[in-house]
């Protein structure tokens, strides 16, 4: 199939080959009707501008900085199966658009500050930012060098920046929802850590829809999304809640480590205490018995996170965009 040209969105647009160049090229004296126009094109015929040519003119750097924020280490990143997920999602979108990742890990002030300065000094041309925690300040300081960006996860304090997220109180929803429906009536919770938005949010859609069905309180424990807290919080459920018959683990990694638990003091899952957890990863297959749990689709939102960056640069006059996924349940062996 022939890759569409310049041309090919011209004819369909009805303008010049020039004023399509203008448009791809971020250039800002086009009327913003043609300049709409242009993009509809472009969309209908599927063209993609060729990065390696347009750099001698535009000056990009053809990479793209992947920032995680706040995990802590490499050896944390580089364990915890989301993380992964992401970097996989966003690789395998910009390796055939000729634009190259570069991972940076900021888990400190100093070296917030050398990747604020890495892509001021234009070493990459924007940022996909993974933070961890609602405080983080470097969304901020992005925005205030100028630094294009996209955020997986909408920020902690509201700001004019591009993000994908998750319905985080609708994945909530779910698992309420699945031990109601198979019997469950002392339900507990294993949160992740509550200075996260997504954490606050699974835990609050997880309450509402348990309050819709009868149960005014939820026992809960925070965790801080590893298996060793999700071991730590089933232990404390079990002896401050013995009756406990199910649990929502806010990831997959807390649930594994919760149904380790409970197998340990030879109690059956799902029999005795059902259990679901969050996120659809490998910590739910590998599980025993297999997890039933919240997908979020990780790697689709990492790519979206790509593909807004690249449009954003692409066509810089964009106003900042948020697009919101929403999770499925995944039904397994453990509830």
């Amino acid at each position: 199939m022939t890759k569409a040209t310049l041309e090919d969105v011209a004819r369909v647009a009805g303008v010049s080959r020039a004023t399509v160049s203008r448009v791809v090229n971020g250039t800002r004296n086009v009327d913003p009707q043609i300049a709409d126009t242009v993009r509809n094109a472009i969309e209908l015929t599927g063209y993609t501008p060729n990065r390696a040519a347009r750099s001698l003119v535009t000056r990009r750097a053809g990479t793209v900085a992947l920032v995680i924020s706040g995990a802590g280490g490499g050896s944390d990143v580089f364990v915890d199966p989301f993380f992964g997920r992401v970097t996989a999602g966003v690789v395998d979108f910009l390796r055939t658009r000729g634009v190259h990742p570069v991972l940076m890990l900021a888990d400190s002030d100093h070296s917030r500050a050398e990747v604020v300065e890495f892509l001021r000094q234009g070493s990459a041309d924007g940022a996909l930012l993974v933070t961890t925690h609602a405080a983080d300040t470097l969304p901020a300081k992005l925005l205030e060098a100028g630094v294009l960006a996209v955020l997986y996860a909408r920020p902690g304090t509201p700001m004019p920046v591009s993000y994908v997220d998750l319905d985080h109180q609708a994945g909530g929803r779910l698992a309420a929802g699945r031990l109601v429906e198979i019997g469950c009536t002392h339900v507990a919770a294993i949160s992740g850590p509550l200075n996260v938005p997504a954490s606050q949010d699974r835990l609050t859609g997880f309450r509402e829809a348990l309050a819709r069905n009868g149960f005014p309180y939820v026992p809960t424990v925070e965790g801080g999304f590893t298996a060793a807290s999700g071991e730590a919080a089933m232990t404390r459920l079990l002896t401050e809640y013995p009756e406990v018959d199910g649990v929502f683990a806010a990831n997959d990694l807390m649930a594994q480590g919760a149904v380790d638990v409970l197998l340990e003091h030879g109690l059956r899952v799902p029999g005795d205490v059902a259990v679901v957890g969050f996120d659809d990863s490998a910590p739910a297959l590998l599980c025993r018995p297999p997890l039933t749990t919240i997908r979020q689709p990780v790697e689709e939102m990492a790519a979206k996170m790509a593909e807004m960056l690249l449009s954003s640069l692409d066509f810089p006059e964009q106003r900042p965009r948020s697009v919101i996924f929403e999770p499925e349940l995944v039904l397994r062996a453990s509830a």
